[in-house]
């Protein structure tokens, strides 16, 4: 039995297509842009706030090739690990670390009606991250 677990479950829409592609040893693996949200009441205001939050998925090997039909609005669950990782600025040598899910499962989910409706509030975005 392990003594460490590092494991996340995420289910949300994905915010824009599937992305893939290869790596340095053109081993495929497919990039998704997956949204979660959440909503609270503002204890100040008394009214209620949504909040979305972004998770950059990677998916390997074969999950990759099946997550790549994946499209924008998708209902998905990912379960996987949490990872981040270190890379320096193009323009100087400030070292920058993000975190991103390294899926172990992508499973597409059927939309109820009262989901359909949902918006995303914000459009994902990935500007200065490395492939």
């Amino acid at each position: 039995m392990s003594t460490y677990k590092n494991a996340i479950t995420l289910k949300g829409f994905l915010g824009k297509d599937a992305e893939p592609r290869t790596n340095v040893n053109q081993s495929p693996y497919t990039v998704l842009s997956l949204a979660t949200k959440r909503t609270y009441k503002d204890k100040e205001s008394g009214e209620y706030v949504s909040h979305t939050e972004w998770h950059r998925i990677i998916a390997y090997g074969r999950l990759a090739e099946s997550a790549k039909s994946l499209t924008k609005g998708a209902y998905v669950e990912v379960e996987g690990e949490l990872q981040s990782r270190e890379y320096t600025e193009e323009s100087g040598p400030k070292k920058r670390r993000f975190w991103e899910v390294r899926a172990n499962s992508v499973t597409k989910l059927e939309r109820t009606q009262h989901q359909a409706g949902q918006n995303l509030d914000v459009e994902p975005t990935e500007e200065g991250l490395p492939a």
